[in-house]
């Protein structure tokens, strides 16, 4: 995942256009990082080292740990480490910025650098962004400490349920506190009990579409009742899960039939509602919450 965030990023500055971005995305499906990025990057090597080995693979027919090894650079149990590495995500986004002619390593350890200050990260949100492990990543866009653990629960589970059924690599960003929104479209669900609690996807629609399709396993021309009643079936499951995990607490909550709107809509709330945005498919479509609050 960390490619989405930086890979933006380089968009943003003009580095990376859309192109090579998706063909970048898309050759990391059957990728490996090489070795010798990996021993660079853990640290086991110098980059000069590095290249020295790949130049004698090509007068030897042997692996890149077994020569670094020969060469006293690396350990077995450093060439075994790198080995269980290979798939790591942000290493493969590196390796092809690197083979694409984008930047080379030195580049990317600059605009790694001017990325994290642009974002206000710590070094702790950028390993978190590096592991591509969800888990990690979605408190980095949930910091405000007022805010509900149940909220940071459900949304958490949003995001891991994303990734399972519509795209793992989608994108968010910070959680806004808002009391109004207006909309076009809206699937959306309410669950009562001993919580009140509102969820719905909203937004232009295209958001909406990315999501329909790609948990019905089917096409629509158009955000019409088809496509928001997949996106509400997913929404379904979604809340399903949050529901037996809020029983395992002894907390009870029904799940209300969907809501289904393909006109302008107004949603207000007496008191703040939450809005995260996600990039499904790179479409936009906005996560509004709102916990114990009435809303019309």
């Amino acid at each position: 995942m960390f490619g989405v965030y930086f890979g933006k990023y380089l968009q943003d500055k003009g580095i990376l256009t859309n192109e090579q971005y998706e063909s970048i995305m898309s050759d990391k499906e059957n990728t490996r990082v090489k070795m010798g990025l990996l021993a660079v990057e853990a640290g086991y090597m110098t980059n000069a080292q590095a290249e020295e080995v790949n130049t004698l693979q090509q007068l030897q027919d042997k692996r890149f740990g077994d020569i670094a090894i020969e060469k006293g650079y690396l350990s077995e149990d450093e060439v075994q480490d790198l080995l269980e590495r290979q798939g790591d995500e942000y290493l493969l986004f590196v390796q092809a910025l690197i083979q694409h002619d984008i930047l080379t390593l030195e580049q990317i350890q600059t605009e790694l650098n001017t990325y994290k200050k642009t974002a206000h990260y710590t070094a702790l949100d950028m390993e978190a962004l590096k592991s591509g492990d969800v888990d990690r990543i979605v408190p980095i866009f949930i910091k405000d400490g007022s805010i509900p653990q149940i909220m940071k629960d459900y949304v958490a589970l949003t995001a891991r349920n994303i990734v399972r059924f519509i795209d793992r690599f989608f994108r968010m960003e910070k959680v806004e506190r808002i009391t109004d929104y207006t909309t076009p479209f809206v699937a959306a669900q309410e669950l009562i009990g001993d919580y009140k609690m509102f969820a719905g996807f909203c937004g232009e629609g295209e958001g909406i579409k990315k999501i329909a399709e790609e948990f019905a396993d089917e096409l629509f021309d158009c955000v019409d009742i088809d496509a928001l009643d997949a996106a509400c079936e997913f929404l379904n499951c979604n809340n399903g899960l949050f529901a037996r995990k809020l029983s395992d607490e002894n907390v009870e909550v029904d799940m209300c039939p969907p809501i289904m709107k393909s006109e302008k809509t107004i949603i207000r709330s007496k008191e703040d509602m939450f809005k995260i945005s996600f990039y499904v498919k790179d479409s936009a479509v906005d996560l509004l919450l709102g916990f114990g609050t009435e809303l019309s």
